[in-house]
Order: structure tokens, then sequence, then C-alpha cells
């Protein structure tokens, strides 16, 4: 019974929590509420913390961790069905219907209007996490005390490497190999 319980608490949090991971948050506090005996509202900052930590959607590593806290594995693989089966549902009506819209002008026309807008706001994000890690804002003194010369030197590196055509390593790769390079770095700070 647990697992229906479950099931359907992550279900309707899954339909419900459109705008991404943080907005399962009311959920979850409500989830917490009805059944305190699952996790309690304290958890939820362990939640988040771990959650934002991992590599995944935030709301899915929510599910799954929330699920794991009330029921253990099994607990946290139906949270984390859930929670993803009401997006699985909808995608599939969606491909379903702009597969026989494929030749409307319309639907063709708000596709061109939407690739550049993705790639703006892909731009304005990557804009935004080199701000981060290539600069030190605010502006303080010198230029050279402004700019992270380490980083710069990672970024320029990686993205000459993945530009040339004759050398495909897995993006994986040079992760890896920046990670390593970051704790050698760290050493010397």
């Amino acid at each position: 019974m647990i697992y229906l319980q479950l099931f359907y608490e992550f279900f309707k949090t899954g339909l419900f929590a459109v705008g991404g991971g943080l907005a399962t948050l009311p959920f979850l506090r409500d989830i917490a509420a009805k059944h305190p005996d699952w996790f309690t509202e304290s958890m939820l900052a362990d939640m988040i913390a771990v959650s934002e930590s991992t590599p995944g959607p935030i709301g899915v590593n929510m599910a799954t961790y929330a699920g794991f806290t009330t029921n253990g594995m099994l607990g946290s693989l139906v949270a984390t069905i859930g929670l993803i089966t009401p997006s699985v549902i909808v995608m599939l009506i969606v491909a379903q219907l702009l597969k026989s819209f494929r030749d409307n002008h319309y639907v063709n026309a708000a596709f061109y209007g939407l690739r550049p807008a993705v790639a703006g706001l892909i731009g304005a994000a990557g804009f935004s996490v080199a701000q981060t890690t290539l600069v030190h804002l605010p502006y303080a003194g010198s230029l050279w005390a402004m700019l992270d010369i380490p980083s710069i030197s990672i970024f320029l590196v990686v993205f000459i490497l993945m530009r040339i055509k004759k050398i495909k390593l897995h993006p994986i790769a040079y992760l890896a190999a920046s990670a390593i390079v970051g704790i050698i770095l760290g050493f010397f700070k």
C-alpha cells in the first residue's frame, strides 16, 4: 500500500509541479505534512542539498531521495517513476500531435521562432556561467586581478580541443582531465 501512496503523491507532484525541480518543493512540504512518517519538513534541507550536489534534475533527485527515506531502494524507484510518468505521458501526446501537424505552416513557423530563442537562452546561461567562473566581480584593481587566469586557461584548452575535428574525445574525458588539473592547481592556492 505504501508504494501506491508513494506513486500517487509523486505522480501528482510530477503532474502539477511545472517550472523545474524547485517547483516540487511546495509539493514535498505538503507530502511531509500529510505523511510525517515518510520524511519531515526539516529533512527537506538535506534533500535539497543532496539533490543540488548530485547529477541530474533536482526534482527527480529529490523524489529519489524522498522515496529512499520513506521505504528504501524500492521506495526511491517508485517515487521517481511516479514523478516522471506524467512528463512521459505528456511528451508522448505532444510528439504524436506534432507528428500529425508536421507539415503545418504555423507549427513550422513557431519552431522557426523558437530555435533562436532557445539558442539565446542557452547562450545567456553560458555567459552567466563563464562570467561566474572566469572573472572575479566586482571589478577591483587591475585587469589581471579581475581575471581568473587558471580557469581561463582550462576553458581555452578545452574549447580549442573540442573544436579540433581530429580529436574526438568524450566530454567526460574533458571533465575528468579538468577536475584533475583543478585538484593539482588547488594544492598551489
